[in-house]
């Protein structure tokens, strides 16, 4: 495929696109449990108008677009105070929880570089509920990523365990508010006391719950302290482009003090061309998701997020009581947000994922790791409030129709097409059955091969 000698019309350039999305999945219909945090479409529209004003700026250089900085300090601000963080608190907006995460890590090892020398393997050790972008972080710092178990009735973090696997080159320890994978809250303040004790740095992942949680807890929810009234918490992640309802990619880091901060930049006058001075990863960057990000958490106010925060908390619990109805389903551990983990004793999890795909629904596919089994993971969001009902109806008749298929036989599965097969609980039980490392590889091969410009057009 090459660049069309001839350009194409607009009406045919649009129609093109709207021919690519015909596979995609109808997420406005509120029928999808994850991916998408759609606010309704009053909202999108805020976002949206608000993103297009600045799609062209770029936040490279802030001496030109002084618009932007003025916006990401309003929008840390705000994040700050949400978080009850005091006035020494400070962090920047990024791209996305992933590279928050990324940046908490460098500004942590560039921090004990300095301060701790001897060390030159340094170590972060976190929960193995922590999410994968740590371990990717770990993976372009060179670091050591020291997975420990987390316990297996409740899935929180094991602070005991994690004690003992601190040793001298340990620089940070990693707790979640929640974890994505079961929704439950670490012992943040047990593993504050723990990171005091040893003068270890403690970060808080809490790019998934920390715009809700404070929300749950205005509701009269018991939601433990998680945030910078935790002494021992150096640093935290939270994202806006999940509950927070502003359009990707959008989230925050935050440290407790510029002395931290300050270890995430970047700043280089060793060329030929202007001074490259970064607050974040990127370099050029579109001042599109910081503009949506001011104008839709100014639009909303306390007032919306709340009420938004008491429709998803109805609609878990009811979700939650529905499932635990079902005979053949357990819900894993006690979820104290909008995030579920749904595993079975007596049948194949992934039939039942199957099935609800086929009724229209989408829930997302897990496997098994450590102490956790595989499952099927919902995440409840606005726009799933109003399907509770069906989404329960639905779920007991998959569970039906699941438990007359028989069992998928992993020898007849193949990954040597581009093409996913409507029915995955072949695949899914395959890559289940593997080990990580035989299953990272056979994806990373599957993906490799999935972009390829040879699949274009």
């Amino acid at each position: 495929m090459h660049i069309p000698d001839k350009g194409a019309s607009r009406e045919d350039v649009f129609k093109k696109l709207q021919t690519f999305r015909s596979e995609d999945l109808e997420w406005r219909s509120g029928r999808m449990f994850g991916y998408i945090y759609d606010p309704g479409s009053e909202v999108r529209e805020i976002g949206e108008r608000a993103y297009t004003m600045y799609l062209t700026e770029n936040a490279l250089d802030f001496t030109v677009f002084p618009s932007l900085r003025l916006m990401e300090n309003e929008i840390v601000a705000m994040a700050a105070s949400h978080l009850r963080g005091g006035e020494d608190v400070t962090g920047n907006f990024t791209s996305g929880g992933s590279e928050s995460i990324m940046l908490a890590l460098k500004a942590a090892r560039d921090y004990c570089r300095i301060r701790r020398p001897e060390i030159h393997t340094p170590e972060i050790i976190l929960p193995t509920t922590a999410h994968a972008a740590f371990l990717k972080s770990a993976h372009y710092l060179q670091l050591k990523a020291v997975q420990v178990s987390v316990n297996s009735e409740t899935f929180r973090a094991d602070v005991p365990a994690i004690a003992r696997a601190i040793n001298p080159n340990t620089i940070l320890l990693v707790g979640s508010a929640p974890s994505y994978t079961h929704g439950v809250i670490d012992p943040i303040a047990e593993l504050g006391e723990l990171a005091s004790k040893h003068h270890l740095l403690l970060h808080v992942d809490a790019c998934i719950g920390g715009f809700l949680l404070p929300y749950f807890r205005r509701l009269g929810e018991q939601v433990p302290d998680f945030d910078f009234t935790v002494p021992g918490v150096t640093s935290m992640s939270m994202d806006l482009h999940k509950y927070a309802y502003t359009p990707k990619g959008a989230s925050i880091v935050l440290y407790r003090g510029k002395e931290l901060r300050k270890y995430q930049l970047f700043a280089s006058s060793r060329w030929t061309g202007y001074p490259l001075i970064n607050n974040t990863v990127q370099s050029s960057k579109s001042g599109g998701p910081v503009a949506a990000a001011w104008a839709v958490l100014n639009y909303m106010g306390n007032e919306r997020y709340l009420e938004l925060a008491r429709m998803k908390l109805s609609a878990t619990r009811s979700i939650l009581q529905g499932i635990r109805k079902i005979k053949d389903l357990r819900v894993m551990g006690e979820p104290e947000m909008c995030l579920i983990a749904v595993a079975s004793d007596s049948l194949n999890i992934f039939h039942v994922i199957d099935e609800m795909g086929l009724r229209g629904w989408y829930v997302q596919p897990v496997y098994a790791f450590d102490n956790s089994k595989e499952h099927m993971h919902i995440t409840v969001n606005a726009s799933n409030t109003g399907w509770v009902e069906p989404f329960l109806t639905d779920l007991a008749e998959s569970v039906k129709n699941a438990k007359e298929l028989k069992p998928p036989d992993p020898s007849e599965v193949s990954l040597s097409g581009t093409v996913l097969p409507k029915r995955m609980a072949p695949i899914n039980t395959a890559l289940n059955l593997m080990n990580p490392e035989s299953r990272e590889r056979v994806l990373i091969d599957f993906v490799d091969k999935l972009f390829c410009h040879k699949n274009a057009g």
